[in-house]
């Protein structure tokens, strides 16, 4: 059996911080339903002193989903503990989220405090969130830009003090695969067996997918992502990014989730519906153009087999079908083939090429073709549907 990697959801949190993003609670419960039937180990619901929103999202997605384990996220002082604590009252499976930044940038310009008093004020917050609840995960916030040897010193002082998640965000998407390989690899060796090492990755030069994936094979356990990849900037880890690449190339990366792939189109699509953007076209895996083929070459490929020019069936992450987009790039066999579907019998190879070159003077001055454009050219040629001709 390949090893369990548990699906940290932050959409909710961190991915409703990306702006035009912001959810009301109502929306909220709509995308986390999604999220559940999706699979998600870990929902984290709300920054409870945030505002009374986030701390009424957490209660009511704790209440409504008792199975899934459902975090509140809080700075470590105590008045966001307590907060947090008092949203997931009468949760079933609750988590408190502590964090607190440790890199010296942090330290010494949003803080002004040394190593051992951020040290401290860590573990008398871990401390305090235990006695609310037994799972504790505590952050090491920009922990990618914090000195190796103290990020160790200071994960295993919350392990101590009774976290069982250590998380270190690349928060500023500052990474590269390799470095983030090697701090992860440093503070799974400093906590063992005693914690779940988590990372947390953002997208700034385009590698939060790459980054974590780093990390699983460096110990990590727990990936922090959002549906559609949103949050703060440039966005988190996608979702459905890394459950892809889990399942695509389970060769190279002998890990397994909870996620069920068939449900991540649907939970993609209900989270565009409530905040102001979709995917862009070229996203993978959920993008409008994921499954989509112009290119003739690929269209002539994929028509005769699949695999050609596609490494996983769109129906496997819930997309209903690929699509052949027809365009100034694509082939005769394309063409052919959205002729014999819409319709217009199998036309012989000199009535084909006719068509396909008036086509191909048409596609030149457009974007894309639509269907209802190759029916009126086919009409203005002297073609016929055949259920007209039976006529």
């Amino acid at each position: 059996m390949s090893e369990r990697v548990y699906i940290f959801d932050t959409t909710l949190r961190d991915g409703e911080q990306s702006p035009g993003c912001s959810m009301n609670t109502e929306e909220k419960l709509l995308v986390a339903r999604k999220l559940v039937d999706l699979g998600v180990d870990i929902l984290e619901a709300g920054f409870p002193i945030a505002s009374d929103g986030d701390f009424d999202a957490v209660r009511r997605v704790g209440a409504e989903f008792p199975d899934v384990r459902v975090a509140a996220l809080g700075r470590t002082v105590p008045k966001d503990i307590e907060r947090a604590a008092r949203a997931l009252e009468g949760v079933k499976n609750p988590r408190i989220h502590c964090f607190i930044a440790t890199s010296e940038i942090h330290l010494k310009y949003k803080f002004n405090k040394t190593q051992d008093e951020i040290l401290e004020q860590a573990v008398r917050g871990v401390e305090l969130a235990k006695q609310y609840v037994d799972d504790v995960e505590w952050s090491a916030e920009d922990g990618s830009r914090t000195e190796i040897g103290y990020l160790c010193r200071i994960s295993k002082a919350c392990v101590d003090a009774g976290a069982t998640t250590i998380n270190i965000p690349d928060t500023v998407g500052f990474c590269t695969p390799d470095h983030y390989a090697e701090i992860i690899g440093a503070v799974v060796e400093a906590v063992g067996d005693r914690a779940v090492v988590s990372v947390h990755t953002h997208d700034d030069l385009g590698l939060a997918t790459a980054n974590a994936i780093a990390a699983l094979k460096a110990g990590a356990r727990q990936i922090e992502c959002a549906m559609n990849g949103i949050g703060e900037r440039a966005g988190n880890c996608s979702l459905e990014e890394v459950a892809a690449i889990l399942n695509v190339r389970h060769d190279r990366v002998p890990f397994h989730t909870g996620i069920r792939l068939e449900k991540l189109y649907a939970a993609s699509q209900a989270l565009s519906s409530v905040i102001t953007f979709g995917p862009q076209p070229n996203k993978a895996i959920v993008g409008r153009n994921a499954f989509a083929h112009e290119a003739g070459i690929h269209q002539d490929g994929y028509l005769k087999h699949r695999s050609t020019y596609e490494i996983m069936a769109p129906e496997s992450v819930g997309v209903p079908t690929s699509r052949l987009v027809l365009g100034k790039h694509s082939g005769r066999h394309a063409l052919h083939q959205r002729i014999v579907d819409l319709g217009y019998g199998d036309l012989a190879k000199d009535d084909t090429l006719r068509v396909y070159e008036a086509f191909t003077q048409m596609a030149d001055t457009r974007k894309g073709v639509l269907d209802e454009d190759i029916v009126a050219l086919l009409e203005e040629l002297g073609f016929r549907k055949l259920e007209l001709v039976a006529q």
